[in-house]
């Protein structure tokens, strides 16, 4: 039976309707640049910034050129800084973390003296922890919203926008991130599974990385499992302003708000399935095409299935294929690119070079069955996620803090990029202007309705 609050719920929903509508058309006839988006895709222009840059294509007097994609931190190519690091078989995160707060690479002296300011400032005050455990709720991603607006409580000087005290803070939540998501998921599989409350301290002589998988999973980890999770921690550390969770922390910043608010803004929008959320539908799709083909090597059946998949027939019937586009790489994304080369590795290492294999197939057939359907108006390769979900499954990680372990990546380029919003010359809040193309109405007394 409808109560009376559920009739009055559905009439202003269904009142609603006719108010939210808005024509299409409109925004190209006014010049509304929907989505912050140019009409051949590309971002507007709305700030600068000496971050990180996201390159995709060249623009010529014919229009957008499609290129190999390029990434920089900086000023530094990521592939050069990547291909660096992994050959010397080493961690190199912190290095990177210091390049995007700094903006210089740092010395030895200076990178061993950050290793340890990190591992100072990574274990979490005993309420923090206990307020962990108690949180309710079986999203990571709120959990680890409200343990970020938490940690304002506890800190001495949290409104303090200096320079100073904003980098103490960025330093300290770059540490305490990889603790907060171990544990929020250790006390979630205490809760949901009935299995044993651990909380492991993090120890001195380990990376970041290293750190993470220990908190996370004990000492059952291999070198490569941690070399290649310290590659995703590189690989998606900063990726420019212009993306929705950084933009999101930018806004916030503009408005002298403080720095959990603003972190706490950048998951809420990271949390999005369209943002963050992405590489979790890539392993579920992924997981039901092979489970659905009987053999992966028939290229002729992988094709058909992925034509259904296009056609919204199966899957989750939306006709997309996910991991595969980017909204500004063109010819190739250069993190999907380092993180496939890491990939290769740990599959082998794992025993798992026939799904890789798989992947790679379903990787070039995927962008062939796109054009041959829909045309090549577009130029398509396949972006981080496509290869993140499997390589954190490789990893052991559960499913769970696939989301949470993007905001993991993330926070040293956020800080980075509010701590440039309140510290350049000029600096205004940012305030971007709506249309508003409803009609005018005159007021009736309430009794002549």
């Amino acid at each position: 039976m409808t109560t009376k609050k559920e009739y009055l719920v559905y009439k202003l929903s269904d009142e609603m309707k006719s108010c939210i509508r808005i024509d299409a058309d409109l925004f190209k006839r006014l010049d509304v640049k929907r989505g912050l988006r140019n009409e051949d895709g590309t971002g507007v222009l709305v700030g600068l910034t000496n971050i990180g840059n996201v390159v995709g294509y060249e623009r010529t007097s014919e229009g957008l050129h499609p290129i190999d994609g390029k990434l920089y931190y900086r000023g530094y190519e990521i592939a050069d800084l990547a291909h660096a690091i992994m050959k010397e078989n080493r961690c190199g995160y912190e290095e990177v973390a210091y390049l995007l707060l700094s903006g210089k690479l740092p010395d030895k002296e200076e990178l061993h003296a950050f290793r340890q300011l990190i591992f100072d400032n990574m274990p979490l005050q005993p309420k923090t922890l206990l307020n962990i455990i108690e949180l309710e709720g079986t999203d990571i991603m709120n959990i680890l919203a409200r343990s970020v607006l938490e940690l304002y409580t506890y800190d001495e000087n949290p409104d303090d926008t200096s320079r100073d005290n904003l980098m103490r803070q960025s330093v300290e939540l770059v540490s305490k991130f990889p603790a907060i998501i171990a544990y929020a998921y250790n006390m979630l599989r205490h809760k949901t599974l009935g299995r044993s409350l651990h909380i492991r301290h993090p120890q001195e002589n380990y990376s970041i990385a290293e750190n993470f998988l220990y908190m996370l999973k004990g000492p059952h980890f291999t070198k490569l499992d941690a070399l290649t999770l310290d590659l995703l921690l590189i690989l998606q550390a900063e990726h420019g302003g212009g993306n929705n969770s950084t933009f999101t922390v930018r806004v916030t910043s503009s408005s002298g708000t403080d720095t959990y608010s603003s972190i706490a803004a950048g998951i809420g929008s990271l949390k999005g399935p369209k943002h963050g959320g992405a590489n979790i539908k890539v392993r579920d799709m992924l997981l039901h095409i092979g489970e659905n083909l009987n053999d992966w090597e028939n290229e002729e059946d992988i094709r058909n299935y992925l034509r259904r998949i296009i056609k919204g027939e199966v899957y989750d019937r939306s006709g997309l294929i996910y991991g595969i586009g980017h909204a500004v790489y063109t010819h190739s994304d250069p993190r999907a690119v380092l993180l496939k080369e890491m990939a290769r590795k740990l599959a082998a290492e794992k025993g798992r070079s026939e799904e890789f294999e798989f992947m790679e197939r379903l990787e070039r057939l995927a962008i062939e069955t796109v054009y041959d359907i829909k045309g090549q108006s577009k130029t398509l390769c396949a972006n981080v996620d496509f290869y993140s979900g499997f390589v954190y499954d490789l990893i052991g990680l559960p499913m769970e803090i696939y989301t949470p372990l993007f905001v993991f990546f993330c926070i040293v380029g956020w800080c980075a990029h509010r701590n440039e919003e309140l510290n350049f010359e000029g600096k205004r809040i940012i305030r971007p202007a709506y249309r508003c193309v409803a009609e005018i109405n005159e007021y009736s007394p309430l009794n002549e309705r």
